[in-house]
């Protein structure tokens, strides 16, 4: 008889960090793998952040912290809020975290019972189900076509709406499609949402990747929503920081509360040197941002005429982040050169890393299929090696 929870059975692995942990191991005993699955920079984190957290080190914080972060933080977050948002956050509405993750736990956690259900637009970032089930609702999907660009739209919400739902959730730049709502397309899906009462959850993580466009967020476009609008952000992705593992949330001052109870029980205060470097990183200029933006268009714009020259593939250019989530439908029936015939996205992500040590995330992790996604957060040169392990690998299928 296991001792385990059954909760723990509710759940698995996050697929990208299995892939991309296997494909890790296999590239250090020796194997030439091309890591195509990750979901980091592959910039380092800026000097003058570092320095910071070193400085911080000799001036002696290192010690316990407020649960909820640093007072300095949180107002250089509430800073950030009105400078960036136009949005107006009393500290007693921020909480700081152990990344962005730990953030949606606690909301969810905080408020989540059995029967309550979350709605999440398909395809969605790998965690979001399992940390739904954790907390005891039940993850309902709505899938969002590719002629939409893989956005929710107001009559799919409609439908989807119920009075069992506790929370919607919505990613914006997107992982995996790198799709960006418009203020507009914001303002649809409130006219909807006016008329529920159910908690929304604007993950903002990639804010500072916006390509196309203008970033928006619900409560920008909705003011009238903010009150049950938790907003989670990050210095992760923007600053290249994603081992510092501080992430922030703003929203409903009793929400706010109870998550940060959660928290006092759980992990406390997030790392106090990490907490110095994000206050430097967050009341700095971002002058580094816009090379690094740069960099990530280039990429972005090769990796797409490559790829949509490859028989069987095709992919619409992201718009923020930096995924791509490539249609693969066309190579569903081949044969592949042992004989097997592909049926799914996984089948193709499988040939991939087998046949030509390109290591890709299927879609069916991130719930809508047939599709894999790449990160281009590496050199053009790997990305151009890459392309043309990819289009040789399906240039010998039958």
């Amino acid at each position: 008889m296991s001792y385990l929870a059954h909760r723990i059975s509710l759940i698995k692995p996050s697929p990208t960090l299995a892939i991309t942990g296997n494909a890790s191991k296999r590239k250090a005993a020796g194997e030439d793998i091309i890591i195509l699955a990750a979901g980091e920079p592959d910039f380092d984190t800026p000097d003058f952040i570092k320095k910071a957290a070193t400085m911080a080190m000799d001036q002696g914080l290192t010690k316990y912290t407020a649960v909820d972060g640093m007072p300095a933080l949180k107002k250089a977050v509430q800073q950030k809020f009105l400078e960036d948002n136009g949005l107006s956050y009393d500290l007693s509405e921020i909480l700081v975290g152990v990344g962005g993750k730990q953030v949606i736990f606690n909301a969810l956690l905080a408020t989540c019972e059995e029967g309550d259900e979350v709605l999440i637009p398909a395809p969605y970032w790998v965690s979001y189900p399992d940390i739904v089930k954790l907390c005891g609702a039940t993850p309902v999907f709505i899938d969002c076509a590719e002629k939409d660009r893989f956005k929710l739209t107001p009559d799919a919400l409609q439908k989807a709406l119920t009075p069992k739902t506790k929370w919607l959730i919505l990613n914006s730049p997107s992982n995996p499609t790198g799709s960006v709502y418009t203020r507009e397309e914001l303002q649809a899906l409130g006219e909807v949402l006016k008329n529920h009462d159910c908690l929304i959850l604007s993950d903002d993580i990639y804010e500072y990747l916006t390509y196309e466009g203008t970033f928006t967020n619900l409560p920008m476009a909705c003011p009238e929503l903010k009150n049950r609008t938790l907003v989670v952000n990050g210095v992760s992705k923007a600053y290249a920081m994603t081992g510092w593992r501080i992430g922030y949330g703003a929203g409903p001052k009793e929400l706010i509360a109870a998550m940060t109870m959660l928290q006092s029980q759980s992990t406390s205060n997030a790392c106090s040197i990490a907490q110095a470097a994000a206050i430097t990183a967050l009341t700095s200029p971002r002058d580094f941002l816009s090379e690094w933006c740069q960099s990530f268009i280039e990429r972005r714009d090769f990796c797409v005429e490559k790829l949509n020259g490859i028989k069987g593939l095709s992919c619409l250019k992201a718009e923020g982040a930096f995924y791509l989530y490539i249609n693969c439908a066309g190579l569903l029936g081949v044969t592949m050169p042992n004989g097997s015939v592909i049926t799914t996205d996984t089948d193709v992500a499988s040939y991939l890393l087998e046949s030509c040590g390109v290591a890709v995330v299927p879609g069916s992790a991130f719930g809508l299929s047939p599709y894999f996604r790449i990160s281009y957060a590496t050199s053009l040169e790997e990305l151009d090696k890459a392309c043309t392990r990819i289009q040789k690998a399906i240039e010998a299928l039958n």
